[in-house]
């Protein structure tokens, strides 16, 4: 069963990317999704979590207080605990990724995607047979974005202009695909690269 290492930046498409080859078996792990349930008490992670940056980052009910640990880990001058949060939450995540993929490959499946939007930051792009990045203009970002979260202009550019240029993801990919408004050729040019090597 092939690896497929999936990135790109908000509101480029990866989810689309994952439809599109979800009709032909390939089953999808969603990075952001695992992570969000393995901070669900008891956990582990947030255990590590807890550890390093005190229960000050905790609800009253004993889940993650977001805003908390965003307080912490985004001041001036923190760079190095924002590596830390990321350190620890790759750790977990990457883990109960490998324990997804080792279930999956129980079963005839071709393929299995990892959408990771920190794919090549977490360094599990090594561990993938192929590794995709989806990209679009920017305008269609931000429209995507302010549709699919309810952002304003103002705030889903923000987003946008804190993430990472075209060319990081170009320079690190095997195949990169273009997902702006033909949603068809969108799929075409998917289609072309993927259904020849798992078909």
């Amino acid at each position: 069963m092939k690896i497929i290492g999936l990135a790109g930046p908000s509101g480029a498409g990866k989810g689309e990317f994952c439809a599109i080859l979800t009709k032909l078996g390939i089953f999808s792990i969603n990075t952001d999704n695992v992570y969000h349930k393995l901070l669900v008490p008891p956990s582990a992670c947030l255990d590590e979590l807890c550890a390093h940056f005190g229960y000050g980052i905790l609800k009253a009910d004993g889940t993650l207080d977001r805003a908390a640990l965003a307080r912490i880990v985004f001041a001036p001058g923190n760079e190095s605990e924002l590596d830390t949060l990321n350190k620890i939450t790759h750790f977990h995540v990457l883990n109960k990724v490998r324990s997804i993929i080792a279930d999956f490959s129980k079963f005839p499946c071709p393929a299995v995607i990892v959408d990771a939007p920190a794919l090549f930051e977490s360094g599990f792009d090594a561990e993938c047979d192929t590794v995709v990045s989806v990209l679009a203009n920017k305008a269609i970002r931000i429209d995507r974005i302010m549709q699919r979260d309810g952002l304003s202009y103002e705030a889903a550019a923000e987003r946008i202009n804190a993430q990472k240029p075209d060319e990081f993801y170009i320079e690190r990919s095997d195949h990169v695909f273009y997902n702006n408004s033909d949603l068809e050729e969108f799929k075409r040019q998917v289609l072309a690269v993927f259904a020849p090597e798992v078909g």
